[in-house]
């Protein structure tokens, strides 16, 4: 196993690969995270190519979202040219089930799993205080499929904000005002990206990734100051950030990602190279790396999932993005 990534492949030395025995690997399952050790950066394709030739490797198994898959397209075309005998297979991850044309990344159901206990634990809050409005923040920085799909899971929330709906902090008020004079509580699961428009930083980090502004806190500030105009009310925040991805496997995922590594083998050793193997209508199929690294994945505020999820939370016109 390559440790830290593309650092791993490209800096052996550094990054010392890890034999994956029978020992190493036999409870992971059980565990959170990664025993690789996750590494952004450190891509260098020729320098790559030359490390992979002098380890004697034949199969590269790169696993991550669209930047890794858009690097692992860049060492095919590399290999290629060289022609070497490798083949370079891709397997989907990201915890926002972002990736292009494949059904679910793995991680996703565990992630869902998690928040949806948050969500339930901020519905406990809320429930125990006159006027009490529970926030939890959720991972989804360019996707809400997190947020829609914890708040389909619970049924216990009011409002979701995902990056792929602009609102408007009025009707956000307006709906908060109606749903705690019916119910005299509230739940408001909001994806990262969301509400960007509102605390966008305009900043990149060293890897190039937009800096997101921080909507969660920003929700929490600004719905405490309405709730203390109208005379009653207060705002319980949650933040789980990284709890919701570093749990352990549900079982769901476990069968799913057992059956990834088994057709990301057999993809490999009959030979094929560039592509990235997921499921489609939920049959193991192959796509081109370079079509997976072409974007991301988005909510469609059309579908039959958000429609769901707009009526589960009783929300406005105004808020669902139609």
């Amino acid at each position: 196993g390559i440790q830290s990534g593309y650092n791993g492949l490209a800096n052996p030395e550094t990054h010392r690969p890890k034999q994956l025995d029978v020992d190493s690997v036999r409870d992971i399952h059980m565990k959170g995270g990664s025993i690789l050790k996750a590494g952004r950066g450190g891509f260098d394709a020729e320098k790559i190519c030359d490390r992979v030739g002098q380890l004697g490797i034949n199969m590269v198994f790169t696993v991550g979202g669209d930047g890794t898959q858009a690097a692992s397209h860049m060492l095919y075309v590399e290999a290629k040219k060289r022609g070497m005998p490798v083949s370079i297979i891709g397997v989907p991850k990201s915890i926002d089930n972002d990736i292009l044309f494949f059904d679910k990344t793995f991680g996703f159901d565990s992630a869902v799993a998690s928040a949806s206990e948050v969500i339930r634990n901020a519905w406990i809050e809320a429930t125990s205080c006159e006027h009490g409005v529970g926030i939890v923040k959720l991972m989804g920085r360019d996707a809400g499929y997190v947020a829609m799909h914890a708040a389909l899971a619970s049924t216990l929330v009011d409002l979701v904000m995902i990056p792929e709906v602009n609102v408007k902090l009025e009707d956000v008020y307006s709906h908060v005002d109606k749903v705690l004079a019916r119910k005299g509580f509230m739940v408001i699961a909001v994806a990262e990206g969301a509400g960007q428009e509102f605390v966008s930083t305009g900043e990149k980090d060293a890897t190039g990734h937009t800096k997101y502004g921080d909507v969660g806190t920003f929700m929490r500030d600004n719905l405490n100051k309405h709730l203390k105009e109208k005379g009653c009310g207060r705002c319980f925040y949650i933040d789980p950030s990284y709890i919701i991805r570093s749990v352990a496997i549900r079982p769901n995922d476990h069968i799913y990602c057992s059956r990834l590594s088994r057709d990301a083998v057999h993809t490999a050793m009959r030979g094929y190279t560039g592509v990235c193997i997921g499921p489609i209508h939920n049959i193991i199929s192959m796509i081109p790396s370079e079509l997976i690294a072409s974007g991301k994945k988005k909510v469609s505020i059309k579908s039959s999932a958000w429609q769901s999820c707009v009526q589960s939370c009783n929300m406005p016109l105004s808020l669902s993005g139609m």
